[in-house]
């Protein structure tokens, strides 16, 4: 199993900045991308961000141009540096992971347990 850990919410006044990560650890064989959702209050699930293997990535429009992702492969571990934070931001923050446990398998997804990220106006 894979287990995915997050850390870095709290409560942000509008314009400030937050920085978020996430450690995956536990039978890691490969991690083919990890990324970050949220979901607000009374909403759906929705993608933030997303990186690849290869350093590729790709946000949602509402993040693009104020939040930035990266990854430590060599510390399975996946950044979201979120700037100019706004009110609408305030969400619980999930990270996920596709990873394989052995050179058989085929991978599944993996989700930490959130953090919440609170933006006051």
């Amino acid at each position: 199993q894979v287990q995915l850990v997050e850390s870095g919410g709290g409560l942000v006044q509008a314009g400030g900045s937050l920085r978020l990560s996430c450690a995956a650890s536990g039978s890691i064989f490969s991690i083919n991308f990890m990324g970050w959702y949220r979901q607000a209050p009374g909403k759906q699930r929705e993608l933030v961000a997303r990186i690849i293997t290869d350093g590729s990535t790709n946000y949602a429009d509402s993040v693009k141009g104020r939040f930035t992702i990266s990854r430590d492969n060599a510390k399975n571990t996946v950044y979201l540096q979120m700037s100019s934070l706004k009110p609408e931001d305030t969400a619980v923050y999930f990270c996920n992971a596709h990873a394989t446990t052995s050179t058989w398998d085929h991978g599944s997804l993996f989700w930490g347990q959130g953090t919440h990220v609170t933006v006051s106006s």
